[in-house]
């Protein structure tokens, strides 16, 4: 499996540096309790896509609003959507995004992209609180200081096709899990095709989630590479 990244034009990036082999098994059968204080502020591994969507319309539909969405997102993920609220009307209004809202996305977005790669089991080492280093690669493009009103507008129109195709992709993906899990308790191997499925689909999650959160214009492939 090749450590290097795929020169892909989107502007998010996703990689994680493979571990396939002599895996821990004890720290993988206890992760989702190992994962808990980290799942509190950035939230786990989930349809992304799908869960942010309704995080943003129970913050704009306020707490007696009746869409349920599928949570997940913990406390700083709220935050960061909240801000992510207030910079929408900032850029239909203003077309101008303040800064310091995006920085703080930003940060949330790269302490997730380590997390939801310790929950789906692709690496071992515990993740760090915040921005420290970890064998994940996350990264955007730089911050725009254009921004495309009109597709800010709609933004949550645009991302529901995503939001679909990353619902039952997730579903597939639980599955995969369940079935790595067992396969790292018993061989101490994580199968190299469920990994890549896995790295895929995180991918993809995030890829659009940082579209719904307005770190940038551009559209996000339906892709897992």
């Amino acid at each position: 499996m090749s450590t290097e990244m795929s020169t892909n034009p989107h502007p998010v990036t996703y990689f994680v540096t493979p571990q396939l082999t002599g895996r821990n098994r004890l720290t993988c059968f206890f992760r989702w309790l190992l994962i808990i204080p980290h799942a509190l502020l950035v939230g786990g591994v989930s349809a992304i896509g799908v869960s942010s969507i309704g995080a943003v319309l129970n913050v704009v539909g306020g707490p007696n609003g009746n869409y349920y969405g599928f949570g997940g997102e913990g406390v700083l993920g709220l935050v960061a959507i909240v801000m992510a609220v207030i910079s929408w009307f900032a850029i239909v209004f203003t077309g101008n995004q303040p800064k310091g809202l995006w920085d703080f996305i930003n940060l949330y977005l790269r302490w997730k992209s380590k997390v939801i790669a310790y929950g789906a089991l692709l690496r071992d080492e515990y993740p760090p609180f915040g921005d420290g280093d970890y064998p994940v690669q996350f990264g955007t493009a730089e911050f725009p200081t254009t921004r495309n009103r009109m597709t800010v507008a709609i933004r949550l129109i645009m991302i529901i096709p995503h939001a679909i195709v990353l619902f039952f992709l997730s579903i597939a993906w639980l599955v995969t899990a369940i079935i790595a899990w067992f396969a790292i308790l018993f061989t101490g191997n994580f199968p190299e095709s469920l990994y890549r499925f896995a790295v895929g689909y995180l991918r993809w999650s995030i890829r659009v989630e940082s579209y719904l959160l307005l770190m940038h214009d551009e559209y996000p492939p339906f892709s897992l590479d």
